[in-house]
């Protein structure tokens, strides 16, 4: 219920702490680690992820970054995997903000969603999704936050997971993949790159 925590902890060996933090589209993470151990890192998981990280801090860097979709986000604290194996400790301050206003989605009053789901659309990509290399169609799903073309672009992965594109007003301004987001506009679709290899047109 606020709008940020200070964490005191403790880790050791190959054990790890989970926090969850509920947050929604539109608002800012912010995570801070301060650790006595310099193989203590963190990493950010996005809503429904078990293993794939937005955010892997192993840089042991601090962390912000606009968040694409509502729900539980994780944040995970753990050593390195040498100093685990030599059951080393760590003395921890982990700080969490949230802060900025959520990009509700519209209610169903104002826009029908899909019978049985918070979707308001769905539509078959052309992507190169994840960990792949050839062009083909994926499933995309919608939850419209505005009538301006802002939205959460939800698109399935082979591999059971997702992938989730935060747009405001027509743009992709954020998205749950740890590497960097750039765009372009062909007409009507926008080519959505995460990284060098992985592609949505949307």
């Amino acid at each position: 219920g606020a709008a940020s925590a200070t964490i005191e902890g403790q880790i050791k060996g190959d054990a790890y702490v989970v926090y969850v933090v509920r947050a929604a589209a539109g608002q800012t993470i912010s995570v801070a680690l301060k650790v006595s151990n310099r193989s203590n890192y963190f990493n950010v998981l996005p809503p429904g992820s078990t293993d794939v990280a937005m955010y892997v801090g192993q840089t042991g860097d601090d962390f912000k970054g606009l968040l694409p979709t509502d729900g539980d986000y994780t944040v995970r604290v753990y050593l390195m995997r040498a100093a685990a194996r030599r059951n080393e400790a760590s003395d921890y301050t982990l700080t969490v903000g949230v802060t900025g206003k959520a990009l509700a989605a519209l209610p169903s009053s104002q826009d029908a969603v899909l019978p049985g789901t918070s979707f308001h659309a769905s539509a078959q990509v052309t992507c190169v999704p994840f960990l792949e290399t050839k062009p083909r169609q994926c499933e995309a799903f919608v939850i419209r936050r505005g009538a301006d073309g802002t939205a959460t672009v939800e698109i399935a992965q082979s591999n059971s997971g997702k992938r989730l594109i935060l747009f405001v007003q027509g743009k992709p301004v954020a998205s749950d993949s740890q590497d960097a987001l750039s765009f372009s506009r062909q007409g009507d679709v926008t080519v959505v790159k995460l990284g060098t290899d992985e592609r949505y047109e949307i």
